[in-house]
C-alpha cells in the first residue's frame, strides 16, 4: 500500500516567509503531498499552498508575502494598547485587516474546498486541546488558528472558544500520524537564531518565547512518532537575527530559505536519518541540519 505523505507546517509569525520559500524548492522539485496540517502562520502558508498546489501557486504567495507589511498582519500601536487597557479588553487588537487579506488573497472559500486535503490546527482557549479544522469557513478557521492570545481576540466556532494553534501544537506532528500519514514532511520556520539580546517588544518577545518551545516540542515529537512515520524535517534558516514581528526582510527571507532548501533536496537531504539538529541560538556555530530526519 502506497505510503501517505503529509507535509506539516509550523507558526512563527513574521518567519513563515521561510516556509515559503521552503514550498518553492518542493513544488520545483515536482513534489505533493497527499495532505497538509498547519498551525497558526503556517496554516495560513498551508491553505495559500492547498489551495493551488503548484509552482505558479506558491509563486504567488510568494508575491502575496513579499508585499506584506506588518501593520497589515499585526496593526500594533501605543493607541491600540492603551485602549485595550481602558475598555479592559483581553486582546491588543483587532483582526481586521489580516481578515481582509485572507479574504482578499485565497482562492478558497471552505477548507473542504482545497484541491490537497487540508487541516488546520487551532486550540481549545479552556480546555487548551488542540482543535482540527477540516470543513467550514476557512477565513473563520483560518482567524482561529492564528487567534494569539492576548495580541488577537479569540474566534468562537460550534460552542468552543479557539486561539492560535501554536498553544497545542505548533507543529502538529501527532496529527498527521492520527491522520494516517507514514511520511511526514515538517516545514519549520524556525527561530531568531543569530539574536543577541531578548525582543524588547512585549508581543515580539512572546512569539519569540513560543518559537523557542516550539522547536524543543519538535525535537521531542520527532523523537516519540520515528516509529510510526519516517519523518524528515527541512533545515530552517540559521543564522537569523529576524524578529517574529519584522515583515521588512520578507523577500530575502524566501529566497535564502528556497536557494538552501534547493542545495538540501539535491544533496539527498530527504533520504538522510539521524538525530535532529535545530539551531537554537546565536552562539550554536550554525549547522544544517544534514536532513534532520527520523525513521
Amino acid at each position: 500500500m502506497e505510503k501517505k505523505t503529509a507535509w506539516v507546517l509550523s507558526g512563527g509569525g513574521s518567519l513563515g516567509a521561510v516556509q515559503v520559500g521552503m514550498l518553492q524548492a518542493l513544488a520545483r522539485a515536482g513534489m505533493v503531498p497527499d495532505l497538509v496540517i498547519g498551525a497558526s502562520v503556517g496554516a495560513l502558508n498551508g491553505a495559500f499552498y492547498a489551495a493551488s498546489p503548484s509552482r505558479e501557486g506558491v509563486d504567488r504567495l510568494a508575491e502575496v508575502w513579499s508585499g506584506l507589511m506588518r501593520r497589515d498582519v499585526f496593526p500594533l500601536t501605543l493607541w491600540a494598547g492603551l485602549k485595550a487597557l481602558l475598555l479592559h479588553r483581553d486582546h491588543f487588537v483587532e483582526a481586521t485587516r489580516l481578515h481582509a487579506l485572507i479574504r482578499r488573497a485565497l482562492a478558497i472559500e471552505r477548507v473542504e474546498q482545497a484541491r490537497i486535503p487540508l487541516h488546520i490546527v487551532a486550540t481549545n482557549a479552556l480546555s487548551g486541546a488542540e482543535v482540527v479544522l477540516a470543513s467550514g469557513a476557512v477565513d473563520t478557521a483560518l482567524l482561529a488558528s492564528t487567534a494569539i492570545p492576548v495580541v488577537f481576540p479569540h474566534v468562537r466556532l460550534d460552542g468552543r472558544y479557539l486561539v492560535d494553534g501554536g498553544v497545542s501544537s505548533n507543529t502538529p506532528i501527532a496529527t498527521a500520524v492520527r491522520l494516517g500519514a507514514q511520511r511526514i514532511i515538517v516545514l519549520p520556520t524556525g527561530t531568531t537564531c543569530a539574536a543577541t539580546e531578548p525582543p524588547s517588544d512585549m508581543a515580539a518577545l512572546a512569539l519569540h518565547m513560543l518559537s523557542l518551545l516550539s522547536m524543543r516540542q519538535l525535537d521531542r515529537d520527532v523523537q516519540i512518532y520515528a516509529n510510526q512515520a519516517r519523518i524528515s524535517i527541512v533545515p530552517p534558516l540559521c543564522p537569523l537575527s529576524v524578529s517574529v514581528f519584522d515583515f521588512t526582510q520578507t523577500a530575502g527571507l524566501i529566497e535564502r530559505s528556497a536557494r538552501q532548501t534547493d542545495e538540501w533536496l539535491a544533496g539527498g537531504g530527504l533520504e538522510h536519518t539521524g538525530p535532529l539538529h535545530v539551531p537554537l541560538a546565536h552562539h550554536h556555530r550554525p549547522r544544517v541540519p544534514a536532513g534532520a530526519a527520523v525513521g
